[in-house]
């Protein structure tokens, strides 16, 4: 049992942190400011309120917003209760949260239904047959009995957040705290569906002391300080958002602001007035910044670190990240949900050309290996699949054996489906996705050799290389530009530069000039959707 004090479990740790920093800042929304003691007053009460709806341990609580306070404290509430939280992509439509909540057969859902005019209770409503009531609020989803609403009045089927709090009235806190002293280290803390690539949405489920246990080996390497000020763009309902921001802060007891839309302007002036230290996203959030006309207004001379991955990162915007941007640390990190978001990491002091072209060593405690598709480790300097090995790989598929099996071997290896190759030191380079390797005439193509040498190019922001079918040679690559502001490129300058640089089959057939590249919220391009093209 945890023991009152211990970091084994994430409700203990946040106690932990409002005893022992009671009076620092823990969270900055606009005009809501709270210290670690009042965040965790706020979410003794919403755990509260979870007991009082009649949710016993282990139920599933799912949270449909965007980053904000409120997505914290219901996280946290929910978890404090002794539930499962089930974070759900803001980008979904009705069928896909549906697919989720009933697959993890959710019990309570926490909506922002308002959020970028999307209405999530509708979508969740959308092909019920039976008019909802109080008991069961969406008639498609049985198992879900109690729906939270963040930003609009209840009407008698769901709840206010209001009236949800005043719920907590009803139950002692000697309960609550009698739900967090059971929560148990190995107790399932999260289930995190994937992003569904390849077949429906997996939830992957990871445990208390896991999460706490990798985040907290993040925080060592990339060098986050209890005095950091972290502005979280990514998603809390991704991987990293959730792991590296929200439970990363905590540990370190650092203060987090969340940030529900990227905006650039917004971003920069965020940075500037609250000072803030770091700033993760994926690459394009920084090419965002570097291409933005207003940039030089602003006083971005507090950031000292930036983490970046979720994609192929081309040397040239790290490049650019330190000179133009003035960041003293940019790391790299590579993960995955099923790793618990963290598989590798770069540390500040390795070597420019490591952090340039690699995604680090693996956190201690956890192995990486490459293997060819006969099963067979390969050695240093090989490509191949890269499988991972340790605490950080999750406990399994929610209820879905055959899927954990598929992707878990009897060796214990988790297969990623990521090409990569390791250095003699043990670095790690990410080549390609399996699946978006291009075969040109019998020669294997990684697109993200391509993509990294088109970042080079001096009018290219962003590209993005798939695969299109050719009657002589199969398939040879397709190269997707974003231009940098101002320039005009054209197809035959860019061919050109890749000839003058490429082996001929790795050259792009053809180019298509685009002003942005279809994405996941995490950032990563959707290229399903470029070959869809």
């Amino acid at each position: 049992m945890t023991q009152p004090g211990s970091d084994l479990t994430i409700p203990a740790c946040l106690r932990a942190a409002a005893r022992e920093h009671g009076d620092r800042e823990a969270v900055i929304d606009g005009d809501l400011r709270l210290t670690y003691a009042e965040l965790n007053a706020r979410v003794n009460r919403f755990g509260r309120a979870v007991v009082a709806r009649g949710l016993p341990p282990g139920s599933r609580v799912a949270i449909w917003a965007p980053n904000s306070a409120y997505w914290i404290i219901a996280a946290l509430g929910a978890l404090a209760a002794g539930c499962v939280l089930v974070p759900l992509n803001t980008r979904f439509k009705g069928a896909e949260a549906r697919y989720a909540l009933a697959r993890a057969r959710v019990s309570m859902v926490v909506l922002h239904s308002g959020f970028l005019g999307s209405d999530y209770l509708g979508m969740l409503r959308d092909t019920d047959q039976a008019a909802p009531t109080a008991a069961r609020p969406v008639a498609a989803l049985p198992d879900l009995r109690t729906v939270v609403t963040i930003d609009e009045a209840g009407d008698g089927t769901v709840l206010s957040w209001a009236e949800f709090d005043r719920l907590a009235d009803e139950v002692p806190e000697a309960e609550l705290d009698r739900r967090v002293e059971a929560v148990r280290p190995d107790s399932v803390s999260d289930i995190m569906f994937t992003s569904g690539t390849t077949g429906d949405p997996k939830g992957a489920m990871t445990t208390h002391a896991v999460n706490l246990r990798v985040d907290r080996a993040w925080a060592d390497m990339v060098g986050l300080r209890t005095d950091d000020r972290y502005l979280l763009v990514n998603p809390l309902f991704h991987s990293f958002g959730y792991r590296a921001g929200l439970l990363a802060t905590l540990i370190r007891r650092a203060t987090l602001l969340p940030q529900a839309v990227f905006d650039v302007p917004t971003t920069l002036e965020l940075i500037q007035r609250e000072r803030v230290t770091v700033l993760p996203g994926p690459p394009t959030l920084y090419t965002s910044i570097l291409d933005h006309p207003s940039r030089g207004e602003y006083d971005l001379s507090s950031v000292r670190l930036a983490v970046t991955g979720a994609a192929v990162v081309p040397v040239a915007l790290i490049e650019r990240m330190r000179d133009e941007l003035g960041f003293e640390t940019v790391v790299t990190a590579y993960g995955l949900t099923e790793t618990c978001g963290t598989t590798t990491v770069c540390p500040p002091d390795a070597p420019i050309e490591k952090i340039s072209t690699t995604c680090g060593v693996p956190i201690p405690g956890v192995e990486v290996g490459i293997m060819d598709r006969h099963g067979v480790l390969l050695p240093p300097g090989q490509d191949g699949e890269v499988v991972v090995r340790g605490y950080n790989v999750m406990v399994g598929y929610f209820e879905d054996p055959e899927a954990t099996a598929a992707v878990i071997d009897r060796d214990g290896w988790l297969h990623t489906g990521d090409v990569g190759r390791l250095d003699e030191e043990g670095y790690l380079t990410i080549t390609d996705r399996l699946k978006d390797m291009i075969v040109v005439g019998g020669f294997n193509v990684y697109p993200a050799e391509v993509e990294r040498l088109l970042a080079r190019h001096p009018h290219v922001s962003e590209a993005a290389v798939v695969g299109m079918p050719d009657e002589r040679l199969g398939e040879v690559a397709h190269a997707y530009v974003i231009p940098r502001p101002g320039t005009s490129p054209s197809e035959q300058d860019i061919i050109a530069f890749c000839r003058a640089n490429l082996a001929n089959f790795k050259v792009p057939r053809k180019v298509t000039f685009v002003t942005d590249l279809p994405r996941t919220p995490s950032g990563k391009v959707q290229k399903f959707k470029l070959r869809q093209r």
